[in-house]
């Protein structure tokens, strides 16, 4: 009886270990490149969406808000959160462009992004960032708080 189990024991596993996998194919994603730097007339655009955007968010314009936020993001932007994005914003303060980039969402797609900080403060701790797609519509928001 030891001897019949020993034998399938090794045969069983010569037999998991010997498969092979055949048609095994790496497809490429259809993702495009991305370049590295954003051009100067995409800032400009993106940076005017999102200077629109503060200031219809201290006016509560919502109409105004929904025309610059994504397809994507209409649905989940509550007033609860436009609130949130509120707070993390000082209207006082004037916003300068510290770095525009690119953001990589969880999805795995890069989308262009724009850091700002507040005019006049040298450190980049306080740090708001606006993520759009490439139509200059925005996807989200990270603000200070």
């Amino acid at each position: 009886m030891k001897k019949i189990l020993l034998g399938l024991v090794l045969i069983g596993g010569q037999l998991i270990f010997a498969q092979k996998v055949t048609g095994a194919k790496v497809e490429s994603s259809p993702k495009k490149e991305q370049q590295a730097t954003i051009s100067k007339e995409k800032v400009s655009l993106y940076n005017d969406n999102f200077l629109t955007f503060v200031e219809a968010l201290q006016a509560s314009d919502r109409k105004t808000i929904d025309g610059l936020l994504s397809e994507k993001v209409k649905e989940i932007v509550t007033d609860e959160v436009l609130k949130k994005v509120k707070a993390g914003i000082d209207p006082s303060k004037k916003l300068e462009i510290l770095k525009a980039g690119y953001y990589k969402t969880m999805d795995g797609v890069n989308h262009p992004s724009i850091k700002y900080k507040y005019a006049g403060e040298s450190s980049s701790k306080e740090v708001i960032t606006a993520v759009f797609e490439d139509d200059g519509k925005i996807l989200g928001v990270l603000p200070v708080q």
